[in-house]
């Protein structure tokens, strides 16, 4: 007898249907399972044999059992399938009606005592369902929170086998009991009043913050390059509750356990000693990275020379894509990445390069050395550049300064105005403004116009650092209030347009 069950495949971070197909016929006794299963499913014979005996399913191994998981073409990894697959033999062995198994989704990891344990990626798959049109989902009690952040779908959270056996076969389903209310994830923001002085680096964050820019920070070490990056996710607008919803979807499927929507932007701070995959993501079966966690959010690469080359190197294509594309043999998937970089880097290895508390010990060959170590080409691909001095005494003792929510208002009305000037175009900041629109919004005056022709030649700026300039000067007009780029919003944009090299300055 043959029988179809549902559940659902983690690819990247999207979720997709998967048929279950359960065989039971006569033959000699052996069970085999199809359709691209790795090791770990294939261990779940184990697991579904010991469980469906241990809740008194009188299951007959005795016979040729076959499994089959479609589509064949897509690789299955995990344990989240055994559910569906219990379920399934059991209705091909006439236990339960296998009518109802074609409108629910079945998700979760079977223990030998029948247990329902919890699995990673379940709100992809329950968006996956909604998609499709099921009307219901049987997953653990644990996820129950996590599933239950989808709105129309029902969600059954069982915590046994014989649980989700009852749901899934009955034809009149009970009424899902009522989903936990949604709390908001909650999260210490830290204000940006406790930078003390640091007034050019404090305007750099906020015109980031404006336009969606990237930022790099350079500085000896004390001098609150990190203090400042951390202080980037306050000052920024709160998440839409569509990006809310993807976000927290792009870290379940990364496998985290969650019970509440994030609310707050992610800020990931990866350690200079991660790979390359860690970064951008990848695998067998491709898995986000730390770009694609900082999705909607910031990334945070401090000691940024420390990092090694290639993995620096592999930022270059998410940051002009604003996504990753993981090349395998059986297709492409893409992982979102539409992050702002912030980037902290010492001036020198000792740090002490420009610093008027102590003289730097490194001579000039070993300066250029370190800094050669971050490549024109990604520098290039950050928007402002900012020397973060050594703080002194009079500042720190001094007054605080503006709070994190003032800021925030003149970021919201900057970002207001970018919303209201694009339209429906799907543009949501200067950041990601395109050529043909920079001519259009972000064309200087004749005196921007005259400055800006100066400081290509005088710098060497190249094509894309002309375009990123005029980016930021749109966004230091938005801050402004104006309609127009003028040549004060160039020479703004001018100042944090800067380039590493050998001498005191960053």
């Amino acid at each position: 007898m043959l029988a179809t069950s549902l559940t659902a495949a983690v690819v990247g971070v999207e979720a997709y249907l998967v048929r279950v197909e359960a065989d039971t016929a006569a033959g000699f006794p052996k069970f085999t399972m199809i359709g691209l299963p790795d090791s770990s499913i294939k261990e779940s014979e184990g697991r579904i044999r010991a469980a469906l005996r241990n809740c008194g399913y009188a299951f007959k191994w005795d016979r040729r059992i076959t499994v089959s998981m479609a589509p064949a073409s897509l690789r299955k990894m995990g344990s989240s399938y055994d559910l569906a697959t219990a379920v399934g033999l059991l209705a091909a062995d006439g236990t339960l009606n296998a009518a109802p198994l074609a409108g629910v989704l079945l998700v979760g990891e079977l223990a030998l005592d029948g247990t329902v344990r919890p699995v990673a990626g379940v709100l992809p798959m329950m968006l996956a369902a909604r998609a499709r049109g099921l009307p219901a989902a049987v997953v653990p009690a644990d996820n129950a929170a996590e599933a239950s952040l989808v709105s129309g779908l029902h969600v059954y959270p069982v915590r046994s086998l014989p649980e989700a056996v009852d749901l899934a076969g009955s034809v009149d389903r009970p009424s899902p009991p009522s989903p936990p209310p949604v709390e908001p994830s909650a999260r210490a923001v830290a204000d940006l009043a406790d930078v003390r002085g640091q007034a050019l680096a404090r305007r750099a964050l906020e015109i980031a913050a404006a336009g969606g820019h990237n930022l790099l920070l350079c500085g000896p070490p004390g001098s609150g390059k990190t203090m400042l990056a951390r202080r980037l996710p306050g000052i920024l607008p709160p998440l839409t509750p569509d990006e809310a919803l993807q976000t927290t979807a792009i870290h379940s499927a990364g496998g985290a356990r969650l019970d509440a929507l994030l609310t707050e932007r992610p800020f990931r701070s990866p350690h200079h000693t991660a790979s390359d995959a860690a970064l951008v993501g990848g695998g067998s079966v491709p898995r986000p990275g730390e770009v694609s966690l900082a999705h909607n959010g910031v990334l945070f690469l401090d000691e940024l020379p420390e990092f090694k080359r290639h993995v620096l190197e592999a930022l270059r294509q998410p940051i002009e894509d604003r996504e990753v594309t993981v090349a395998r043999v059986r297709g492409r998937v893409r992982l979102p990445a539409r992050f702002q970089l912030v980037a902290a880097m010492n001036p020198c290895p000792c740090g002490g390069l420009g610093d008027v508390r102590r003289a730097c010990g490194c001579p000039p060959r070993r300066i250029r050395s370190y800094q050669a170590r971050v490549s024109g080409p990604l520098l290039d691909r950050i928007d402002l550049h900012v020397e973060v001095p050594s703080v002194p005494y009079a500042d720190m003792a001094g007054p605080a300064g503006e709070t994190s929510a003032a800021v925030a208002r003149r970021v919201r009305e900057a970002r207001e105005r970018q919303a209201a000037r694009a339209g429906g175009t799907g543009t949501l900041t200067n950041a990601d403004l395109g050529v043909a629109a920079l001519t259009s919004v972000a064309r200087p005056d004749a005196d921007g116009r005259r400055l800006l022709e100066r400081a290509m030649d005088q710098l060497g700026l190249t094509g894309r650092a002309h375009d990123r300039l005029l980016r930021v000067a749109r966004t230091v007009a938005d801050l402004d209030r104006q309609e127009g780029v003028a040549a004060r919003h160039v020479a703004e944009a001018l100042q944090f347009r800067g380039a590493l090299s050998g001498s005191p300055e960053c």
